[in-house]
């Protein structure tokens, strides 16, 4: 049995250079080519361990731990296409900045190519959208100081990484004290909660040398993807300066100016911020159609990105500076001078059109829910949206209160594993959550309900059920064609997948309905599953409705 002892100290090895790096979570799915790595993550009383038996819920689970704990996770999956199902998680990760370390277990290379059972070439499978490190087959002639020194390296480094691990056969034995002598050599740094070698921190931030002068003309300031407290910061500075602030709904800024996605084509509007010789924008990944297009056609003198994630961050390509920063110290960095608002006549076009809002939603259930959100807020929780129509109509309509935490899967934008992301933010964020998916969003990853049968906190997931993606009634798709290859209704109900997940499930069709369903679902400890059901296109065409009234306004 010597093989399967020296596999668990290499793995070992492994598990160990994750915790000194500060990893606390690790999300596994079952295998029995990964059981070295699953059983030393056992063994490590540091870790704290997640389950599930479907490796792409399992990608998501990890990114929303990711994304709550604002730290990296790490994965542990067996070899074939175990690996293959992570690559949406991994795309998504890579897009938005979060940090995930795939463990994925492997043949060894002489069962590669040549028809042994599930075995695949694994190195290089998620292509650009990780780092690789793809470690040897498991041997003592291998020094352990090599084995920590390489993965320490790998870790250290930003985005998403994937270590290859290869094992050979036998995979179970005794743990016993065979082959300890080999990890001698770490004896020392073993128990240490350190890195193997402290990597240099980057240069810290130079301040822009203008700005003294910048900060005296007319600006406006966009606020994209951004966590909570740099949002209720971002709204302040904003205000200092008198600048309007155009925010999307994951910026959490409070939206000073809301409904700007109906407003923003609007003649005066357009007027206005046509003045305007600097914007500066914190963060990516926009939501608002009209946000977007104002982006691709303003021509300020300046457009200021600063953004903590680096890369290209700007599809309007617009000329000036890309500044790779975390947005709180890039603030500090430049402090607000108190002057007048310059464009105070956006204040009252956006509250014109918020009273349209709140008179044309009043039928309408969808659009509704989205215009009176923060009413269902539960006090010292956070908020997770889902994709398609639903985050366009939030995003348009809502307006939440400040610094009020929001999730979103806005890199690729897709659908993928959105209850298995909910489940990790929460995980991540042991509080009263809130979730808002769409029918569609919600079949795509019914698995992942298993996730939510043990909350850590109260758990609302809100499905909107409006019989199929709507969203493709918003854009020119062929009506005679629509139904059939774009919005695919479904005609299900939820209750028998929250009755097989054994969770709680409440039908509502109206507001006051969904008011008491949710107030009902955080006042237990469990997960509660409402279902909104809704007219197919009533959100849809009343969200069109509004684009065309606060254009016309």
């Amino acid at each position: 049995m010597s093989v399967s002892s020296f596999n668990r100290r290499w793995a070992q090895v492994i598990i160990a250079t994750l915790r000194h790096h500060q990893i606390k979570h690790i999300c596994i799915a079952p295998g029995s080519r990964s059981a070295p790595l699953t059983l030393a993550a056992a063994a490590e009383p540091a870790l704290i361990c997640h389950t599930h038996f479907d490796e792409r819920g399992l990608g998501f689970l990890a990114l929303g731990l990711a994304k709550s704990t604002r730290s990296p996770v790490a994965l542990i999956v067996t070899s074939g296409t175990a690996v293959a199902n992570l690559l949406p998680a991994v795309i998504e990760a890579q897009l938005t900045g979060e940090r995930l370390i795939v463990l994925s277990a492997d043949r060894p290379p002489e069962l590669i190519n040549c028809g042994a059972n599930q075995a695949i070439t694994q190195p290089g499978i998620f292509s650009h959208f990780a780092r690789r490190c793809d470690l040897p087959r498991p041997t003592p002639e291998i020094s352990a100081r090599w084995l920590a020194a390489t993965l320490d390296e790998a870790i250290a480094g930003a985005g998403v990484l994937h270590i290859n691990c290869p094992f050979a056969e036998p995979l179970y034995g005794p743990q016993d004290d065979a082959w300890r002598e080999w990890l001698t050599p770490l004896d020392e740094s073993m128990p240490q909660a350190m890195p193997w070698v402290i990597h240099s921190a980057p240069a810290g931030l130079a301040a822009q040398r203008d700005w003294p002068a910048w900060r005296q003309k007319r600006g406006v300031v966009i606020a994209g993807k951004m966590h909570a407290e740099e949002g209720a910061a971002v709204a302040q500075w904003a205000a200092t300066l008198g600048w309007p602030l155009l925010a999307d709904i994951q910026a959490q800024t409070g939206q000073p100016l809301p409904c700007a996605d109906l407003w923003l084509n609007h003649p005066q509007a357009q007027q206005l911020l046509s003045q305007a010789q600097l914007v500066v924008q914190f963060g990516a990944n926009l939501i608002g159609k009209r946000l977007l297009q104002w982006q691709q056609q303003a021509r300020p003198q300046q457009w200021w990105l600063i953004d903590a994630q680096p890369g290209r961050r700007d599809p309007g390509n617009q000329p000036g500076r890309r500044i790779v920063s975390e947005i709180g110290r890039w603030l500090d960095a430049h402090p607000a001078a108190a002057l007048p608002p310059w464009a105070s006549a956006l204040n009252s076009l956006a509250a014109a059109v918020q009273r349209q809002v709140s008179a044309v939603t009043e039928q309408e259930p969808e659009a509704q829910l989205a215009h009176r959100l923060a009413e269902l807020l539960p006090p010292g929780g956070q908020l997770f949206l889902g994709n398609s129509l639903l985050v366009r109509l939030v995003d348009a309509l809502a307006q939440l209160p400040v610094s009020y935490p929001v999730y979103c899967n806005r890199g690729a934008s897709g659908i993928d594993g959105l209850i298995a992301t909910l489940s990790g933010i929460q995980r991540g964020e042991a509080c009263p959550t809130l979730a808002l998916l769409g029918d569609i969003s919600a079949l795509y990853d019914l698995n992942s309900l298993a996730l939510l049968r043990q909350p850590v906190a109260p758990l609302v997931l809100v499905v909107v059920n409006n019989n199929g993606g709507r969203i493709f009634s918003l854009l020119p798709t062929p009506v005679s064609e629509r139904e059939r290859f774009f919005t695919l209704p479904q005609a299900v109900s939820f209750a028998p997948a929250a009755q097989m997940f054994g969770l709680d499930y409440q039908q509502v069709a109206s507001w006051q309905q969904l008011q008491q369903a949710v107030q009902q679902g955080f006042a237990r400890q469990g997960a509660t599953l409402v279902e909104l059901s809704v007219p197919p296109d009533g959100g849809a065409e009343t969200f069109a409705r509004l684009v065309a009234m606060g254009a016309a306004l």
